[in-house]
């Protein structure tokens, strides 16, 4: 017999995270725990008001679905009850989690990468004056970065990544628009960035707003966020968009998640793994995907004031799984 059981945490951030909607400094997360046997599966989600979520309402449909889980539907059942989502993601997790730790192993152990490998993570700049990203990013480097991802909105777009340019020569530089371009400005920042040697764009234009892009020819890959939730939506964006961002928040799990990939694939389209502001459980459980993924940016954990989660080590640009549950 399964038991299943949701929480709350907050969680404060060591410094103010800016991006293109807005400033935070402290993070809401739902923790799930599905016991049986002896064993827990665990799973992590972020309620994200962009995408139309709160805690309230990600509480609300877990429950939904509680009684059910708790009389055993499996990860692909769990496709069918609940959509895409932070709800969804927070229960496949600790499905994942559960179906593993009755066999005794992770999730990594079954689909990859192998305990200890190490992976380069982006670390994130966040909006500030030019002069204030230039010295976050030389902060960064003297923690060993070596992929840096520089937020923006549609000011001062050159200038602050140049201002980093400048303070991190040799290392990767992506970018993320978060929808805050004005379509006017696409095609001239596209150019001004390659020149920089940025390697990346993230999500220009809003979702819906981006057709666009297919009509120019960009010098810097292109990768959706905002405009890919599912594999549904793979098909649809190539053309406009070289590569996408797989949170499991928006895909609603690893379950999904691990289809995208093949759906990517399928489309001739590479893969970034990304996430929200979360604990190293949440971080954990995209490993999987990372371990398929060209870009990976799973710095959520280093943004907190502190973690509870150890099976995670972040040290020198990269992030590696360190134990077994």
């Amino acid at each position: 017999m399964r038991t299943l059981k949701r929480y709350t945490q907050t969680w404060p951030l060591d410094r103010p995270f800016v991006i293109a909607r807005g400033a935070s400094t402290s993070i809401d997360v739902i923790r799930v725990e599905i016991h049986q046997d002896g064993h827990v599966g665990t799973g992590e989600s972020k309620p994200t008001p962009r995408y139309g979520h709160s805690v309230e309402s990600v509480l609300e449909d877990i429950d939904e679905v509680s009684l059910a889980i708790e009389q055993g539907i499996d990860r692909q059942a769990l496709l069918e009850r609940l959509p895409a989502g932070p709800a969804r993601n927070a229960l496949d997790c600790a499905l994942w989690s559960l179906e593993c730790a009755l066999e005794g192993v992770t999730p990594t152990a079954r689909l990859g990468p192998p305990i200890g490998q190490e992976i380069v993570t982006a670390h994130t700049i966040s909006i500030a004056s030019p002069e204030d990203m230039a010295e976050a990013a030389r902060k960064e480097l003297a923690q060993g970065a070596r992929l840096l991802k520089i937020k923006l909105n549609d000011e001062q777009v050159v200038e602050r990544v140049h201002a980093v340019r400048e303070a991190a020569p040799d290392v990767r530089l992506i970018i993320d628009a978060n929808e805050a371009w004005a379509p006017e400005h696409v095609e001239q920042y596209c150019y001004a960035l390659a020149s920089l040697n940025v390697e990346m764009i993230e999500q220009p234009l809003p979702a819906g707003d981006d057709a666009m892009l297919a009509d120019f020819s960009h010098p810097v890959s292109l990768c959706a966020d905002e405009s890919c939730h599912t594999r549904a939506d793979v098909a649809h964006l190539k053309g406009r968009y070289e590569m996408i961002n797989i949170k499991l928040d928006k895909s609603g799990g690893l379950t999904e998640a691990l289809a995208m990939v093949e759906a990517a694939h399928e489309h001739g389209m590479a893969i970034m793994v990304g996430c929200m502001l979360g604990t190293s459980m949440a971080m954990r459980a995209a490993l999987p995907v990372a371990a398929r993924a060209s870009i990976v940016d799973l710095d959520g954990p280093i943004w907190l004031s502190d973690d509870d989660t150890p099976a995670l080590d972040y040290r020198n640009g990269w992030v590696r799984e360190t134990r077994s549950p």
